[in-house]
């Protein structure tokens, strides 16, 4: 028998971005808040600390931020013809465990989306015909403007203290920025990291084809800066060591670094970790969620939580999990096409190349995720698709890797895998590679979901989530044609030698690719076609919102953290300003 707990005004079923954001704003609003976290607690003066922190073996190949497959996993496969197996080792992706989620690990990059996306069902539809979107893409456009969410991602940027140079400033276009982007309120709150050399040869390049580079923005802050919460930032140390490990001086920025500790010392806040949130308790007649039920991993009791707002904020996967275990909307039925939740799942359809140049040297230790440059002239509607077949698109990328010791080896096409080949070319070539990306859009499609499995089960007898998903032929063929183009740009830079890496035609769960999944819960304008409306209010469950990427109704060519970001705060805001005054549905279906 679970024991129920006193009543509090909110609860958070997960402490990372979304959760931290929403918790800061509602107990600035007078609300009692409760963060349910199921991971460890981590406190970046205690836990990202010289010399611990910068361990590759550590974080990078034994994952200890990330998720605990021995007790939670999801299971997959790549046709719904198939049976789904359970995924025994992230691979693919790798979502964070533990206070502060993904967040902790990320590389930072920080993006908006552009105002198109927003509305690109509509714009392809006005541009192409209507007849041009396949029957099979299932795109929406979302329920909120980039106009109307810009406010958000300027106060975002300025939460993480985000590095970049603007290149569309209240619609006065900026050279050097990426004059392609949404128009913006204010320019970035820092400059953009230093350049790597290899940052430096792709620009020349980029720009003498007649496109458009600019600086990676970053939530890597390149001088020490206090952000709108009055938290102070270090400055970036170049230290190499970005991607999935946390940061020692808090120039990256995670919910860690930038909102808990002020969160920390709200009275009207209690934080608890190692506290796995099993069941959302649901009254279908009255369409309000009542509290959540949560079993402390430390001791194995069981407790019920009662609230007056439940905040699910946990990742994708989660978020799916605990609307389709509550019966809370309609669930996807991929063979009628009907229902909501679990629809629109969509991942990032990334592929790149690698380029070696034997007289340059990089110094490829050195460095961080932001020291690259983009272009933009490829993503979503920049560029014309007439008559090219796919629709969709993504910014390029270069950067030397920030190379660590173990996995930071770059070497030339036909290179031995081991051995003292292996090693020669390693030691030859180490500082003089360079790594390209393209951060491809997945549109959604009717084929790609999410559901309850119906066999295997989570350490509390719950069944997992079941992923079906594999690259379309609209994926395969925006991504060749993003990888043609990139190519021009590695050869105008003078290689001694390249490759490409293109995707395979199937996807696989166990090479790392992106921790970039998105949808699910998708948010829209008619609960018919989405699971919460335009302020992230569950359409069946008017107290219960839902925060984070799974709410994105489909994936556009850009990191999604910076969009989420934006859209806790634009939920925050309705919550306080409008729920509190007056609890009910915020949009009349």
């Amino acid at each position: 028998m679970a024991k129920r707990l006193k009543d509090v005004d909110a609860v958070m079923v997960g402490m990372g971005w979304t959760g931290s954001i929403l918790a800061r704003e509602l107990t600035k609003a007078g609300l009692n808040v409760v963060g349910l976290e199921r991971g460890a607690d981590r406190v970046p003066g205690e836990d990202f600390i010289l010399p611990a922190v910068r361990d590759e073996l550590r974080y990078s190949n034994r994952l200890e931020l990330m998720w605990d497959n021995s007790t939670d996993t999801l299971t997959f496969r790549n046709f719904p013809s198939e049976h789904a197996l359970p995924m025994r080792r992230i691979g693919a992706f790798l979502p964070g465990e533990g206070v502060g989620g993904s967040g902790i690990h990320w590389g930072g990059l920080h993006w908006r989306f552009l105002p198109s996306d927003f509305r690109i069902r509509t714009a392809l539809s006005e541009r192409y015909g209507a007849n041009a979107i396949p029957d099979d893409m299932t795109i929406q456009d979302w329920p909120l403007s980039y106009d109307e969410l810009e406010p958000y991602y300027d106060h975002f940027d300025k939460i993480c203290g985000v590095s970049g140079q603007a290149g569309n400033l209240r619609g006065t276009k900026i050279d050097g920025g990426n004059v392609l982007e949404g128009p913006r309120s204010d320019h970035y709150p820092n400059k953009p990291i230093k350049t790597s050399v290899a940052g430096m040869m792709f620009r020349d390049a980029a720009k003498n084809l007649g496109y458009h580079p600019f600086p990676m923005p970053i939530s890597i802050a390149s001088a020490a800066y206090k952000n709108a919460e009055g938290v102070t930032l270090g400055a970036c140390e170049y230290c190499g060591f970005c991607n999935r490990t946390a940061c020692e001086t808090n120039a990256k920025a995670s919910p860690n670094s930038t909102i808990l500790p002020v969160l920390r010392l709200e009275p009207k806040f209690e934080l608890r970790s190692r506290c796995w949130v099993t069941k959302l308790l649901y009254d279908k007649d009255t369409k309000k969620v009542t509290g959540v039920l949560y079993t402390d991993l430390r001791n194995g009791e069981e407790y019920e939580q009662p609230a007056g707002i439940v905040v699910l904020s946990s990742y994708v996967f989660g978020n799916v999990q605990h609307m389709l275990l509550a019966g809370i909307g309609e669930p996807y039925d991929h063979a009628t096409g009907k229902g909501v939740v679990g629809k629109n799942y969509a991942y990032q359809f990334e592929a790149g190349g690698v380029a070696f140049f034997a007289d340059k040297h990089m110094n490829s230790y050195m460095g961080s995720a932001g020291t690259g440059m983009c272009i933009d002239d490829f993503n979503g509607e920049n560029f014309d698709h007439a008559g090219l077949g796919f629709f969709g698109g993504g910014y390029f990328s270069c950067n030397t890797p920030t190379s660590p010791p173990i996995s930071g080896r770059m070497v030339p096409p036909g290179t031995a895998r081991w051995g003292s080949e292996w090693k020669r070319e390693t030691v030859k070539w180490y500082n003089h590679a360079c790594r390209f990306g393209t951060e491809g859009s997945v549109y959604s499609n009717r084929d790609n979901y999410l559901e309850l499995d119906p066999t295997y089960k989570d350490a509390f007898g719950r069944p997992l989530i079941r992923l079906t998903y594999n690259g379309t032929d609209n994926d395969h063929k925006m991504s060749h044609y993003l990888l043609s183009k990139l190519e021009t740009i590695i050869k105008a830079m003078g290689p001694t030698q390249y490759r490409m890496e293109p995707r395979p035609r199937n996807f696989s769960i166990v090479p790392y690719q992106s921790t970039h999944n998105t949808g699910g819960t998708m948010m829209g304008s008619d609960p018919k076609s989405s699971v919460v409306n335009r302020y992230l209010q569950a359409w069946d469950a008017h107290n219960l919102f839902v925060v984070g990427a799974s709410v994105f109704p489909q994936q556009h060519g850009y990191n999604p953290t910076g969009t989420v970001g934006a859209l806790a705060y634009w939920s925050a805001k309705a919550i306080t300003t409008t729920y509190l005054k007056n609890p009910g549905p915020l949009v009349h279906a």
